[in-house]
């Protein structure tokens, strides 16, 4: 077929781009385990797809009936207030909507928009580096922050051995890259020890989880001068501050993970602290004020820039913590179709977890037809339960999908959408 997206099957699902290959991953519907084929290693395509609109693309079939399905579970009364799109990627068709240009509360679908920002501005191979420079002061060091929330363990020990023989008593560090708020007016202080958010500075030990790497950890109160600390502790320092970082000599350095790969990695814990400094890393490339209410402006802004239609969208964060976004259905679905057929956004749908197989899907879709094959991201907030992404249906077809239901309880509007979305890998 002519739109090879898949490796061994026709226009397959992303769970075999760049991860396991012979039809993904094999759920075992019992809900005992997933067993995964052996991985191979495959370079991401040019292109994932043809453009939509190829004049030269089969002819879509009759989506009648999918339709009537997709309308038949809307109406499921576990979905509240329920808005939603489907597209067929090779036709460009629209299948089924619901008030698709309705804009209501994403939560973390918001996501989607962040991670397309940054993939436009700053490309998947995008790094962050973090160095240690001499101070002015005689066994001072300065930590010269550079956006990279996610800073590990180890990359801190790294740092402490290109030290090693470093007479150092005072660790400063510089977070002026970041000058503005880092804690968004629209958020509930409490989701700091909920482990949901943290004040968003452009150093901080995996994302200022307190005692782990992930999950919703409890998140620390001061993330920056956790980093000066760690590297105090490790060199014998015995001072830790804030300071300016004078431009001189390097004396240590790490760099975080390519963009590609921290985008999976919010996607998979559905991490707002990572969603929010990826946001202000753009803004700072930009020379755009990193404060929530300027991050979020520039998105829309770049978006719009990018041609595609805003109309009722008004967001005033970049991880959809904010009870105040109000986001389209289609403009999820019109990013995800973007990500389907342009190169510069594969990295989008590569990043989404995986229907019972990974991240904020691992424990859903159980028994359902879309486990394995489903892609989406998730979101939730009181009374709200949102799901895009991306499936391949039974007959080859694949869809990208939006659906957002607000003003339903949690647990009940998450199976409704599951089903929603296997819906369309049944036709």
């Amino acid at each position: 077929m002519k739109n090879a997206w898949w490796v061994g099957s026709s226009v397959g699902v992303l769970i075999a781009v760049g991860a396991v290959i012979g039809g993904g991953v094999w759920v075992n519907h019992s809900g005992f385990g997933l067993d995964h084929p052996e991985p191979m290693s495959v370079e991401m395509p040019e292109q994932l797809f043809s453009s939509a609109i190829d004049p030269d693309a089969t002819e879509a079939p009759d989506f009648a009936t999918l339709e009537k399905d997709l309308t038949s579970q809307a109406a499921d009364s576990r979905l509240g207030t329920f808005v939603g799109v489907a597209r067929d990627v090779e036709s460009g068709e629209v299948v089924w909507e619901q008030n698709q240009g309705t804009a209501v509360r994403p939560a973390s679908a918001t996501k989607i928009l962040t991670a397309a920002v940054a993939l436009y501005e700053l490309g998947r191979e995008d790094t962050i580096k973090t160095e240690v420079v001499e101070g002015e002061q005689p066994g001072t060091v300065v930590i010269k922050a550079g956006g990279d929330v996610t800073l590990s363990e180890e990359m801190l020990d790294d740092l402490a051995t290109q030290l090693d023989g470093q007479d150092i008593g005072t660790v400063l560090i510089d977070t002026s890259i970041w000058p503005d708020e880092g804690f968004a007016s629209t958020w509930d202080p409490v989701d700091v020890d909920a482990g949901y958010i943290a004040d968003v500075e452009p150093a901080m030990i995996e994302a200022a989880r307190i005692g782990g790497s992930e999950g919703d950890l409890p998140r620390s109160h001061t993330p920056a001068l956790d980093v000066a600390q760690a590297l105090a502790d490790r060199v014998g320092a015995d001072t830790v501050d804030e300071g300016s970082a004078p431009d001189t000599t390097v004396l240590a350095s790490v760099e975080s993970d390519t963009l590609d790969q921290r985008l999976a990695r919010m996607m998979k814990d559905s991490d707002n602290v990572m969603a929010e400094g990826i946001a202000k890393e753009v803004a700072a490339s930009k020379d755009v004020a990193t404060d929530s209410a300027s991050t979020s402006k520039m998105t829309l802004e770049i978006l719009k820039d990018k041609g595609f239609d805003l109309s009722g969208v008004s967001i005033v964060d970049n991880s959809g913590l904010s009870f105040d976004n109000l986001i389209t259905p289609r403009l999820l679905d019109d990013i995800l179709t973007r990500a389907a057929t342009e190169p510069e956004l594969s990295s989008l749908l590569t990043s989404l977890p995986i229907a019972h197989g990974t991240g904020t899907l691992e424990d859903r879709y159980v028994g359902l037809s879309g486990a394995g094959w489903v892609r989406a991201k998730t979101g939730t907030l009181t009374d709200t339960s949102a799901l895009a992404g991306v499936v391949t249906s039974e007959s080859g077809r694949v869809f990208t999908f939006a659906f957002v239901s607000n003003g339903s309880a949690i647990v009940p509007a998450r199976e409704a959408l599951d089903e929603m979305a296997s819906i369309l890998r049944d036709f």
